[in-house]
C-alpha cells in the first residue's frame, strides 16, 4: 500500500467517526492555536516598537543623568532612566550649556543636533466647562530634528522664538478638539495652570497627536494628556533650572548611533567622576528596541511553553484515540497480515493516520491562532503581524506529534499475531 492510498484510508476512518476524531484533535487545536496566538500578538508588539524607534529617530542618542545607587547600576541605561526619571537633580548636578558645547566641539563629525527640553509640570487649560490636559514642555530648535512631529496647521517653534522669553506654544490637535472644537485656535490665548500658577500663552502652530505603542493610552480621548511646546527659554524661566537633566544627541548619517553611545558616556565622565551622586548615562534608541524585542521574545516565548503543554494533552489524545481505532480494527490487520501485508506496512498506515489527525488539527489550530492573535493586535493598537517561521513550526511541530504519539499504537498494531486478529470478536 502506497503513501496515498495510507492518507485517503486515513481520511476515511476519520470521517466515518467525525465527532471522535474532532474531540481527538482538540487539545491539538487549543495548543497550536494558543501558541500561534501569543507568537502573533509577540510579534506584533515587537513590529511596533521597533516602528515607533525608528519614527523617534534611529540616530538618537538618549543623554541621562542617573543616580549612582548599586541596584540600578547594573541595569541598561534606559531602565535606569525609568527608574530614576522622578529624580530631580541639583543644579550643580545638571549637565550646563558649557559642557555642551564642549562635546559639540569634541565631536563636530558625529553629532548634527542637540534636542534640548525643560519640562514645567502637568496641568491643564480649561475653558468653562471645556478642559484639556497637557503637559508643558519647552523645546530648542534642533528639537523638530530629534522627534518628527506632523504640523497640521500654522508652524513649530522658530530658532528665534525657542530663543527668546516670548509666550507662545505649539498644541496638540487633541487639545484643539477638545478646548476649541471646530474654531480656529491659531492665534488665540490659553491659559495653562500648573499647580496653581497660571501662564497665559499664544498659539502659533497645532501638531498632530500619535499614541505610541511604548507609552499607550487608556484615557478617553477627552482626558488625554498631550505636549504643549514652549521656547526653552520661556520654560527655563519658570522652572529657574540652570542645566539639564536628560537631552537627545541625533547623530549624522555616518555614524553609528549604538557604538557613540559609550563615546557620549567617556566624554560626560570627566566631569562627572567625582560626582559622588551622579553619573551621565548615554543609549541608542536602536539599543533600546532591541532590548525590549529581547525582553518581549523571551516572555513570549515562555508563554508559548506554557501554553504548548495542552499540546502534550492533546498528543496523549491522539495516542488514545489510535489504541482505541486498533481494537476496534483487529480483524482487519489480522486479515492484512494473513494476506501477507509487511508489519512496516501496518506500521506506516497508522502512523499516517495519527499525523492527518495533527496535521487537520494543526491548520485548524493555526486559523484560531491567526483569528486570536489578530484579535488581541488588534485591541493593543498594533498592527497583526504573522510570522511565516511561526506556521511552518506549528505545521512541523504537528507532523512531530502525530509521529511521535502515534508510533506506539502503530507499533503496537504490526506486532498483532494475525492468528490471533483473526480470531478477535
Amino acid at each position: 500500500m502506497n503513501l496515498w492510498e495510507n492518507v485517503h484510508l486515513a481520511i476515511s476512518s476519520l470521517m466515518a467517526n467525525k465527532m471522535r476524531a474532532l474531540l481527538t484533535m482538540l487539545g491539538i487545536i487549543i495548543g497550536i492555536g494558543s501558541v500561534i496566538g501569543i507568537l502573533t500578538v509577540g510579534d506584533s508588539l515587537s513590529g511596533s516598537i521597533s516602528d515607533d524607534i525608528q519614527s523617534l529617530g534611529a540616530r538618537n542618542v538618549a543623554v541621562t543623568i542617573q543616580a549612582r545607587e548599586s541596584d540600578i547600576s547594573r541595569a541598561p541605561a534606559f531602565v535606569q532612566a525609568l527608574r530614576n526619571g522622578g529624580n530631580a537633580a541639583a543644579d550643580k548636578d545638571l549637565i550646563t550649556t558649557d559642557m555642551l558645547a564642549n562635546l559639540k566641539a569634541a565631536f563636530p563629525g558625529s553629532i548634527e543636533a542637540v534636542s534640548l527640553t525643560e519640562t514645567v509640570g502637568i496641568g491643564e487649560v480649561r475653558d468653562g466647562q471645556r478642559y484639556a490636559n497637557l503637559t508643558l514642555t519647552g523645546v530648542n530648535a534642533d528639537f523638530t530634528v530629534a522627534n518628527e512631529l506632523t504640523i497640521l496647521g500654522g508652524h513649530f517653534l522658530t530658532a528665534e522664538e525657542t530663543e527668546s522669553f516670548k509666550k507662545v506654544a505649539v498644541v496638540s490637535d487633541k487639545l484643539v478638539d477638545n478646548l476649541f472644537g471646530k474654531q480656529n485656535p491659531l492665534g488665540q490665548t490659553i491659559d495653562v495652570v500648573i499647580e496653581g500658577i497660571a501662564d497665559r500663552y499664544t498659539i502659533v502652530g497645532i501638531y498632530e497627536y500619535e499614541e505610541s505603542s511604548l507609552n499607550p493610552s487608556m484615557e478617553a480621548d477627552a482626558d488625554i494628556n498631550t505636549s504643549v511646546y514652549i521656547p526653552l527659554n520661556t520654560a527655563l524661566h519658570r522652572t529657574g533650572s540652570a542645566g539639564y537633566q536628560s537631552l537627545t544627541l541625533v547623530t549624522t548619517s555616518n555614524t553609528d548611533a549604538v557604538a557613540f553611545a559609550p563615546t557620549v558616556e567617556a566624554f560626560f565622565k570627566f566631569y562627572y567622576d567625582k560626582n559622588p551622586d551622579y553619573v551621565v548615562r548615554a543609549f541608542s534608541l536602536e539599543s533600546m528596541a532591541d532590548t525590549i524585542n529581547d525582553v518581549l521574545g523571551t516572555i513570549t516565548i515562555a508563554i508559548s511553553l506554557i501554553a504548548a503543554i495542552s499540546l502534550l494533552v492533546g498528543g496523549i489524545g491522539v495516542m488514545n484515540i489510535m489504541l482505541v481505532s486498533i481494537t476496534e480494527r483487529t480483524r482487519e490487520i489480522g486479515t492484512r497480515k494473513a494476506l501477507g501485508a509487511p508489519n512496516s506496512s501496518i506500521r506506516i498506515q497508522f502512523i499516517v493516520e495519527s499525523m492527518i489527525i495533527c496535521l487537520i488539527g494543526g491548520a485548524i489550530g493555526i486559523v484560531l491562532g491567526l483569528v486570536l492573535g489578530s484579535v488581541g493586535a488588534y485591541f493593543l493598537e498594533s498592527p497583526a503581524r504573522a510570522s511565516i517561521g511561526n506556521i511552518s513550526l506549528a505545521v512541523g511541530f504537528s507532523m512531530a506529534i502525530g509521529i511521535f504519539f502515534g508510533y506506539y499504537p502503530a507499533n503496537k498494531a504490526a506486532k498483532l499475531d494475525p492468528i490471533e486478529a483473526l480470531r478477535y470478536e
